[in-house]
């Protein structure tokens, strides 16, 4: 049986007449830079991340990185943030001359860990990018307090996490700014890329806006040096038909995940650990989005091989955490520094998790990894 890592095909089988009429309603307008497609989409997600404002954008990166230059992050500035992440979080930081600052992270959500943030606070600190990590939120609150202690900007990465909640509040809600990413993967994904930033700030909103578009507010007259941050229409056309099967999509997730569960400690003790959706006090539960299940995995890359081998895709999100990585030796980082994120990145591993993943697909799978324990005891 081969059981990809990610069906994409699948997915646009059930709505390709939805987007092929969507697509062609761009084509047909002749359309495709910014325009009603693009504000219809940046109202939808808007609201459904319960902000008031929404700013369409080119990718994920460029939404942190046009976020980051609306709070007028810039040389010297130092931004604190998770080094278990996808590379984008730290190099925009990187590209405006600023200074990633790392803090380990939590073992068991994989996100920063909060009870460590405020130790790395400085004269120099300017923000906290906190990093919704494979579909779950970062325990927000005590961040928050730091940031208002301190007087620091929070922009929430939740790329991975759009539709994830904390304490019900939805991700990308809870800091003065959030981003998404739009990229084919993603829950939320498009036919190419795009991104979102969202804020209740209606000034940081308009600030975005004129940055997204080379600073120029009117046309061709520059106050500020921006970039060219748009997101087309046919991307947004997409995004929204796809937003209205989104929350179904993340439930299913949800039951592959519960299903995982419920099968994968028959291993050994220790073998596999399963990702867990943190409780919090009073019973209060994080709603987890699964963008990725991600075990820890004893033999992870023997497992890797193994599954490989039967015809099971798998990723390692990430081999190797952003403070050991080569251009950011600068920073003066060693291995030993954030203990928790070495020991994970040698230990995580990606299930396939999407919503059409079949009950004999995910039989196949568990069947396959118990089998590979059963073979090494």
């Amino acid at each position: 049986m081969h059981v990809p890592l990610l069906d994409l095909k699948a997915q646009y089988a059930c709505i390709r007449e939805e987007i092929r009429t969507a697509m062609d309603e761009v084509l047909d307008s002749q359309f495709f830079i910014l325009g009603p497609k693009v504000e219809e989409i940046e109202k939808k997600i808007a609201a459904y991340c319960r902000v008031g404002r929404a700013v369409g954008v080119s990718s994920g990166s460029d939404a942190l990185l046009v976020s980051l230059m609306a709070l007028d992050i810039g040389p010297g500035d130092e931004v604190i943030t998770s080094p278990f992440t996808f590379f984008s979080t730290a190099g925009v930081i990187s590209r405006l001359a600023a200074v990633p600052v790392f803090v380990d992270i939590d073992p068991v959500t994989y996100n920063i860990a909060p009870e460590k943030v405020e130790a790395a606070v400085t004269a120099r600190t300017k923000a906290i990018i906190p990093i919704h990590l494979f579909g779950q939120c970062v325990d927000m609150d005590p961040i928050l307090d730091v940031a208002k202690k301190y007087g620091l900007a929070v922009v929430e990465d939740a790329a991975q996490s759009i539709g994830a909640e904390y304490h019900g509040r939805r991700a990308g809600s809870m800091g003065h700014l959030g981003i998404f990413s739009f990229f084919p993967s993603k829950n939320l994904g498009g036919y190419g890329d795009g991104g979102m930033v969202v804020t209740d700030d209606a000034a940081l909103s308009d600030k975005i806006k004129v940055l997204r578009d080379h600073g120029a507010k009117p046309k061709y007259y520059h106050k500020v040096v921006g970039g060219n941050f748009r997101l087309d229409a046919i991307q947004a056309a997409v995004l929204t038909v796809k937003l209205r099967y989104l929350d179904g999509w993340s439930q299913k997730r949800r039951d592959n995940a519960a299903y995982y569960d419920r099968r994968l400690p028959k291993a050994r003790p220790g073998d596999v650990v399963p990702p867990k959706a943190v409780y919090r006090a009073g019973g209060d539960q994080n709603h987890h989005i699964y963008n990725q299940y991600t075990i820890r995995a004893k033999q992870r890359d023997w497992l890797r091989q193994f599954l490989k081998d039967n015809g099971i895709g798998t990723e390692i999100y990430y081999p190797l955490p952003l403070h050991l990585q080569e251009c950011f030796q600068r920073l003066g980082y060693k291995k030993g520094d954030f203990p928790i994120a070495e020991e994970s990145a040698g230990a995580v591993l990606s299930l396939p998790i999407f919503p059409e993943l079949s009950d004999a697909q995910k039989d196949y799978i568990v069947e396959k990894i118990l089998e590979f324990y059963r073979m090494r005891s």
